[in-house]
């Protein structure tokens, strides 16, 4: 192990450090803590400190926001990890498998969208005259508020 790697492991991480290593701002930092997806530790000064371990915890979280995962749905994912510890390699496999799902989902309503944005967004409304799914006296609204006929297959 060389010298950097050892002082990073070692190292309890500053709030200023870890945002510039891991791309985020600061408040985002306290906000994720906050949350309850990343933890902290203060020192004798009472300033907030990490273990370097965290630096990974966010990348998971930021890999998962950038997939469209909810922060809840994130939170909920990560504390199956015994003992809150940061995923390792092999627990990202798992934890990934969890979202594959819903990233399914996702792409498969984009591409309906996609489809159908042409003619109509399946919104229902009563004001397209000319609309070839004319919502007349609105019988959608029964069925459901918004874009009724986009949530259909």
């Amino acid at each position: 192990m060389s010298g950097s790697e050892k002082k990073l492991v070692d190292a309890n991480l500053s709030v200023g450090f870890v945002a510039k290593r891991s791309g985020v701002k600061v408040s985002t930092l306290h906000f994720y803590e906050t949350k309850g997806l990343i933890r902290s530790w203060r020192n004798n000064g009472n300033q907030r400190r990490y273990k370097p371990d965290v630096l990974r915890r966010i990348a998971v979280i930021k890999a998962a926001q950038a997939m469209g995962i909810t922060l809840e749905d994130i939170k909920h994912t990560l504390s199956t990890l015994p003992q809150q510890r940061t995923p390792t390699k092999q627990d990202w496999a798992e934890l990934s498998k969890r979202w594959q799902t819903q990233l399914d989902e996702k792409i498969h309503y984009m591409q309906r969208l996609r489809d159908r944005v042409n003619g109509c967004i399946g919104c229902g409304c009563l004001s397209m005259a000319k609309c070839p799914i004319y919502n007349k006296e609105d019988h959608l609204g029964e069925e459901h508020s918004g874009a009724v006929l986009l949530e259909r297959d």
